[in-house]
């Protein structure tokens, strides 16, 4: 067996990537990383090649609910920090770990194929600056992210002005002297809304479905930082934080905006007070959603139309794993079927890491996961039974950890949990292997 035959690929230097080098280096498990940009920080670093980054973008989670337990963020980084001050932090957490050695960056991974059967070993095929290269590898851990292959919807008609996805909008400036319509109402939409208002001639915000609104501060303090103490019932938590929300949001509906098809939680919610307060203004318009283009007129299936000159769509982005087989990942409906969303029911070689969203889950969360993966081939390795258990139990017909939620039958929520169930299950598999080993 090659050197490298012994060692797992981990591809991505993003934070899922950077959380999995740490605890593989913690474990004592040989990899090597593969990461396209000429440094580590994901989509977070902007001059990354398939970065979505846009100058204005900060987290819509305060730090101290999203950083690694054990790197916390300094007191000179905001309470929602800028893109730049999260690079600056990964970049730190990668210099801090020793975690940038066991990278090949400026590195695109074309092929990543299995050799036989499950165990038997996979071969990688990357490409660089000297030219296409591939050996084998134990095992591969994809890290890639979730947020860099844009979802860009079929509009009907054809729009004869500047047509783009929120991934290719960097600088407010592109907005300048244009009547902009911004088609969907997600976190970044509302962000980008907000930009455009201040630059372009017009701007309205197309919604197809009312969303929640939570602003980022409550009594003072973040308010993803007030609540999660104590374990409530999801119908007395929605009852107390839905009112929370009417007395420091009020209600949209009186701005235009639509009125939720769905209970709170069962979609992600929108962090964004100033969308409201530019519509509360008349600054913004809502608009329905769009029936048809002509040229530049946009009508809307309320009956109404207006003329743009530019249409930025944020409709989110889609899962991609280029460089593999979809059938090699179980892949079923919009995402592939994972256990805890990272982990292949008959392969011990193959994980996803960070496919997974929820509110409030943080880095933590994604640390952790990658915690229980990094034991849990250590465990295999070193005959653990709490791996044999785990093994067996993934398995089975397991269902996601949506703590009971029913979640909005769309592509991205496919892969969303309930952040308490889910980091109960991660953080439990953790305990039994540490026991184990103690």
């Amino acid at each position: 067996m090659t050197q490298a035959r012994k060692a797992y690929a981990l591809i991505g230097a993003g934070p899922m990537g950077l959380a999995a080098a740490k605890v593989l280096k913690e474990q004592g498990i040989p990899f090597k990383g593969f990461e396209l940009h000429s440094d580590v920080g994901g989509l977070w670093d902007i001059d990354a090649p398939r970065s979505t980054m846009y100058e204005s973008a900060h987290l819509i989670s305060s730090k101290s609910m999203t950083e690694f337990a054990d790197f916390p963020m300094g007191d000179d980084v905001a309470e929602y920090p800028s893109h730049r001050q999260m690079r600056d932090y990964f970049r730190a957490f990668a210099d801090h770990f020793g975690l940038r050695d066991h990278y090949r960056f400026n590195t695109e991974v074309i092929e990543a194929s299995p050799l036989g059967a499950p165990g038997d070993g996979w071969r990688l095929t990357w490409r660089d600056d000297q030219g296409t290269h591939s050996d084998e590898f134990a095992g591969v851990l994809i890290a890639n992210g979730t947020l860099s292959e844009p979802n860009m919807p079929d509009f009907p008609g054809r729009f004869d002005g500047e047509l783009i996805h929120a991934s290719q909008y960097r600088y407010p400036s592109q907005f300048d002297g244009k009547r902009v319509l911004v088609v969907g109402a997600g976190n970044s939409g509302c962000d980008i809304a907000v930009d455009a208002i201040h630059h372009a001639a017009q701007c309205d915000l197309s919604m197809r479905r009312g969303y929640y609104f939570v602003p980022k501060y409550v009594f003072g303090k973040p308010a993803d930082t007030l609540g999660g103490m104590i374990r409530l019932p999801m119908w007395l938590k929605r009852r107390i934080d839905g009112m929370i929300l009417r007395w420091f949001v009020g209600d949209p509906q009186k701005y235009g905006f639509p009125k939720p098809d769905y209970k709170l939680y069962e979609s992600h919610p929108v962090v964004n007070s100033l969308v409201l307060y530019h519509a509360g203004h008349g600054d913004l318009r809502i608009r329905p959603d769009i029936d048809r283009i002509e040229g530049r007129t946009v009508h809307f299936k309320d009956g109404s139309a207006s003329d743009y000159d530019m249409i930025l769509a944020a409709t989110g982005y889609k899962l991609h794993y280029p460089f593999i087989d979809p059938n090699l990942l179980n892949w079923q409906g919009d995402a592939p079927h994972l256990y805890l969303n990272a982990m292949h029911p008959e392969r011990d070689d193959l994980f996803v890491l960070g496919m997974i969203e929820a509110t409030g889950l943080g880095w933590q969360g994604r640390h952790e996961q990658a915690e229980m993966v990094a034991r849990y081939i250590k465990g295999l390795q070193s005959g653990c039974p709490v791996a044999a258990t785990l093994k067996a139990e993934k398995q089975k017909d397991y269902q996601r950890a949506t703590g009971g939620m029913q979640y909005l039958n769309l592509p991205r929520m496919a892969y969303y949990v309930d952040k308490a169930t889910y980091r109960k299950a991660v953080t439990d598999w953790i305990a039994r292997f540490r026991k184990a080993r103690a």
